[in-house]
């Protein structure tokens, strides 16, 4: 008898399950299921950050959505901003997007709001963004049959499940381009990073510009940059083979200056 499943999502289901056992060893035995199923039916990574765990539920993430679309080869996505909606003096912004995914499809609409009240504080100034990429993310679920919510759209500041989390003594904004509080300033702890655990440069400033929710690293404040910096010397200690994953996901930034 063949196997129902085929060869290539078979690997992904096993791939999926021993990166996220690593990662989130807390995991019940319905997670795990769950995740399988979701692997088979939607053929979605953890390593490329296309799913996430967020206290024991799972999402798929705007990344995932966007290999959905590749795959099944969407025709386009074309957003508006409601301007009529919009208070740009208050950082309120709503978009409407809408998925062409055949060449007959009058298409699939998907609206997305965002303002201060609503968003991470790690993301407070990048609202417009967001609110147009949860627009876009709505659309592909309606235009895919996606019935699995998007991190995107979650109205609070999202983390992964078990230890990666978020950290609270992340350096304040204000200071200068030396040294702050005695510590060396938040662009060499970086590059001390990056040398300690041998990382690719690129691929980190890209990973820490999508952690940020900003278009480059060099648009982050610093309270932005110290929460990165914390995050990634968390995960490179614990585990630097699931962070390498996860970086090799990442295309490199232009931004390469080290």
């Amino acid at each position: 008898m063949h196997n129902s499943v085929p060869n290539s999502t078979a690997i992904l289901v096993r791939h999926n399950l021993r990166l996220v056992k690593r990662l989130y060893p807390g995991l019940r035995q319905e997670d795990l299921t769950a995740l399988r199923s979701l692997t088979q039916t939607l053929h979605l990574s953890i390593s490329k950050g296309e799913l996430q765990c967020i206290e024991g539920k799972w999402y798929v993430t705007h990344a995932g959505l966007l290999q959905i679309a590749f795959r099944r080869r969407c025709l386009g996505i074309r957003t508006l901003v409601q301007e009529r909606l919009c208070d740009p003096t208050s950082g309120r912004w709503f978009f409407k997007a809408t998925v062409f995914s055949k060449p007959a499809s009058k298409g699939f609409v998907g609206y997305g709001d965002a303002d201060p009240s609503n968003v991470s504080s790690l993301v407070h100034g990048a609202e417009m963004r967001v609110a147009e990429t949860r627009a876009v993310n709505r659309a592909l679920r309606k235009a895919y049959g996606i019935g699995l919510c998007s991190v995107e759209e979650l109205g609070w500041s999202p983390r992964p499940s078990g230890p990666d989390r978020s950290h609270q003594d992340a350096p304040p904004a204000n200071g200068n381009n030396g040294h702050q509080n005695g510590q060396p300033r938040l662009r060499d702890q970086l590059c001390l990073l990056i040398r300690k655990h041998q990382l690719d440069a690129s691929l980190v400033k890209a990973y820490a510009a999508d952690y940020c929710g900003t278009p480059a690293l060099r648009d982050a404040n610093k309270a932005q940059i110290g929460s990165f910096i914390t995050h990634l010397t968390d995960w490179a200690a614990r585990d630097r083979d699931a962070l390498l994953c996860k970086l090799n996901s990442y295309t490199p930034s232009p931004e390469v200056r080290s």
